[in-house]
């Protein structure tokens, strides 16, 4: 007798952005059928690009770590990387201006950064090294159990024997006691303080198991894309429709359908309805409740979002980096005013990237995510606030050269990218249960619908992003072989 071929497993995803492209693209090459709606007219979420009268700009993040997780992720649907970007080490990484003046470049390069050492902060050479062990043994930890797997599934037996090599005294501490006992330099504390901002959080507040962010940053390099990453989304696209994944773009997803109380498709803003065995959600796992016809969640333990300003102008910046942090003079302070008051600081820590050839900047400090409106008058005092420390930092006054600009506020973020107040990482890493226990890939609810993306596990960062993409499509493979 003959018959027909099974049909194929059918997964939708809720958001086009890196994870959602990733995790439909490692489900398609394992003989799923999957269709992504994504709401915007372009692929990529966060990681996504801006133009106008020939200028062009990312959105999102404009420097990566970790070069074999994306490998990985081209070469699991059978594609190579370098076919796609052109991966570029940055060195120096960044330079930082200081309150007081300081100034230094921050390289990867272990001697020329211990002769930075020994000018602005002798002393501290040896904390520099056990600060740098301290990360080298949580990241061993990290890609062994936290980095592969949810934290809500059984480990293998041999990480167990991994897991006993896990600094608790130091890692499960407080970040910036870490840092301060550490280092003596108020320069190096506020640097190596900065780094739990990649993930939208505060020093003050995190575990110190965050000391794995600038670990990996020093041990493995900081990379640009020759064009801007989102030659990286646009690789994943075109891999995407190599392999027959369905993109749709200006596709809203209105609900999310359940059958039997499982997840069984989506409806779309249009009516539409598109069947599936399986759901995977994209956006922030906060938002999910309201897909699901429940109410709104009270907001809580939200990250940081960002205030934006994006530039082109008429002539290149000359004898800038193209990473340039511009510190605040209190830095405790700022913290303060975004966790604790809920306002853009007095005086920000301000972010310039300045890619090739320095004819474009993307200009970017850090605001609580707040579901206040984001008027002219409050993004024309948080302007002034940002030229304000650029020019304390000495960095040069290009306003008459300004062509085209645009402003990004979290009203604009949450509202273009479904993120609850703006918060570009979901919810904050404060304390080792909200940094260590996001919201589960699985959702424990409703069968069938699955998260990927920042807000779950691992974490945001663009690395661990394809991480969660893994480990999503891994489990809804087991789940439903």
């Amino acid at each position: 007798m003959s018959g027909s071929a099974p049909a194929r497993k059918h997964a939708v995803i809720v958001g086009g952005g890196l994870g959602g492209l990733a995790v439909a693209l490692r489900l398609q090459t394992s003989g799923w059928q999957t269709t992504v709606c994504e709401a915007g007219p372009t692929f990529g979420g966060k990681m996504n690009r801006w133009s106008k009268d020939g200028f062009h700009f990312d959105t999102g993040p404009s420097l990566i770590t970790m070069p074999w997780v994306f490998r990985d992720t081209f070469a699991a649907a059978g594609g190579k990387l370098e076919e796609h970007v052109e991966l570029k080490s940055l060195d120096p990484i960044a330079e930082y201006r200081f309150d007081d003046g300081t100034r230094f470049e921050y390289t990867s390069v272990l001697p020329d950064w211990l002769a930075t050492l020994q000018r602005v902060a002798p002393s501290d050479q040896d904390g520099f090294f056990r600060f740098l062990e301290l990360g080298a043994k949580l990241f061993a930890v990290s890609e062994a159990t936290f980095f592969r797997r949810s934290p809500f599934e059984r480990p293998a037996a041999g990480e167990w024997r991994t897991m006993k090599n896990m600094p608790l005294l130091q890692g499960w501490g407080n970040y910036q006691k870490t840092v301060e006992r550490l280092f003596k330099s108020p320069h190096l504390r506020q640097l190596y303080g900065r780094y739990p901002t990649y993930v939208g959080s505060s020093p003050w507040r995190s575990p110190a198991t965050l000391a794995v962010i600038p670990y990996i940053e020093f041990a493995f390099g900081g990379y640009a894309v020759t064009g801007g990453l989102y030659r990286i989304v646009e690789g994943l696209v075109a891999l995407c429709r190599e392999r027959g994944v369905e993109l749709r773009n200006n596709a809203e997803v209105h609900r999310i359908l359940r059958h039997n109380g499982a997840a069984s498709g989506v409806e779309l803003a249009s009516g539409e309805k598109i069947a599936a065995g399986v759901v995977v959600m994209n956006g922030d796992c906060a938002a999910t409740p309201e897909l699901l016809g429940e109410p709104k969640p009270a907001p809580a333990h939200r990250s940081m979002s960002g205030f934006v300003q994006l530039y082109g102008l008429r002539k290149p910046l000359t004898g800038i980096h193209q990473h340039t942090v511009c510190f605040s003079a209190n830095y405790q302070r700022e913290f303060a005013q975004i966790f604790d008051e809920h306002r853009f600081p007095d005086d920000p820590t301000v972010y310039v990237n300045a890619p090739e050839p320095g004819d474009t900047l993307f200009i970017m400090a850090n605001t609580p995510a707040t579901d206040q409106t984001w008027d002219d008058a409050r993004i024309a005092q948080a302007r002034g606030r940002v030229f304000d420390r650029l020019r304390r930092a000495g960095f040069p006054d290009f306003r008459d050269d300004v062509v085209v600009s645009d402003v990004w506020t979290p009203t604009r973020i949450a509202t273009q990218y479904r993120m609850p107040g703006g918060a570009i990482y979901g919810t904050d890493s404060h304390g080792w249960r909200n940094a260590f226990l996001r919201p589960r890939n699985e959702n424990p609810r409703v069968p069938g619908l699955y998260h990927v993306g920042g807000s779950t596990h691992p974490g945001g960062g663009t690395p661990t992003v394809l991480m969660s993409a893994d480990i999503t499509a891994r489990l809804i493979r087991q789940r439903h072989s």
